[in-house]
């Protein structure tokens, strides 16, 4: 079933999360250990996020965290649940990124979202494979190509079959770190809603005012489909440095001042959790689509966070 059916035949707020595939050489059993604990709470989908390759000492391309097409398909076939793998268009060629489309689509797997994703490390800035998608919007298109019956090298698959996909892409309340403004952000947004995204899921935040504005000004410009609020409990005391640098986001002054005053990261992760279940009971209050839980592998955390909200 499709994300944004999902989405509509519900009256009620969703739950769904997302998960990290392990680190290279962990097996599926790593990835159960995970979601086992958070299937009591009935989640709607599992996102699962794609890891574009890196450098490594020796000047090597690796992947630390590959399959995601695979994880999500054994996810989808073991849980009987709806997943959603992230497709990025960094690191790679539209004909790389047509084929793991084409893998999809053999799994029975509808969904996806649509990234465009960072640089790499050794990179200053973000650059596209040759014959690479460059932006998120291009990515969306090349899919609903697709579901169109429309391929790359049309002279050879003519008549070819349409796929189905159900495409998301990810809003940023407080911008991209690349865009130059907020308002320039929400027009590329809109770009990737025009290509044929059906519903976005925010980047975390930390107060709820700013989601509520940041749909607010969405809805102004007349991007009007379902926009999923993801959150992120706080886990490790030294995420109040790190994040901002990394996601481009900010902290209310109230949370800065508690995790600061925590002693270590046990503390910290106390703090973070009160705050993320506060965040998620008011969002539910207030009769969002679905809540979306990023949990980065902190398993104990993000079922303490459901027993309390879900």
């Amino acid at each position: 079933m499709k994300v944004i059916d999902i989405l509509k035949s519900s009256k009620k707020t969703l739950f769904s999360f997302e998960i990290l595939p392990p680190i290279k050489g962990k097996g599926f059993d790593t990835v159960c250990s995970f979601i086992d604990p958070l299937m009591e709470f009935k989640p709607a989908f599992i996102n699962i996020t794609s890891h574009r390759e890196q450098i490594d000492q020796n000047n090597q391309r690796v992947r630390l965290r590959p399959g995601t097409v695979a994880i999500s398909a054994s996810i989808q076939h073991k849980y009987d649940i709806e997943v959603v793998p992230h497709i990025l268009c960094g690191g790679f060629t539209r004909k790389e990124t047509e084929y793991v489309l084409i893998d999809l689509n053999f799994l029975g797997i509808q969904n996806i979202l649509a990234l465009r994703g960072d640089q790499m490390k050794v990179e200053s800035e973000y650059r596209p494979e040759p014959d690479g998608n460059e932006f998120a919007s291009q990515l969306v298109t090349q899919a609903m190509a697709m579901n169109k019956g429309k391929y790359l090298d049309d002279a050879e698959t003519q008549k070819s079959a349409m796929t189905n996909f159900c495409c998301g892409v990810a809003g940023y309340p407080e911008k991209h770190y690349s865009a130059t403004s907020l308002d320039a952000d929400i027009q590329n947004l809109k770009k990737k809603v025009e290509a044929g995204a059906e519903y976005i899921t925010t980047q975390m935040f930390f107060d709820n005012a700013v989601y509520f504005d940041f749909v607010r000004k969405c809805r102004e410009v007349g991007i009007n489909v379902p926009i999923i609020p993801g959150i992120k409990p706080l886990a490790l005391k030294n995420q109040i440095d790190i994040l901002p640098k990394l996601f481009s986001i900010d902290f209310p002054t109230d949370l800065k001042n508690a995790i600061n005053a925590c002693k270590d990261d046990d503390a910290a992760r106390q703090v973070g959790t009160e705050w993320c279940i506060m965040q998620a009971k008011d969002l539910y209050k207030k009769n969002v689509p679905a809540v979306h839980l990023y949990t980065y592998g902190f398993v104990k955390q993000a079922q303490e966070i459901c027993q309390q909200v879900f």
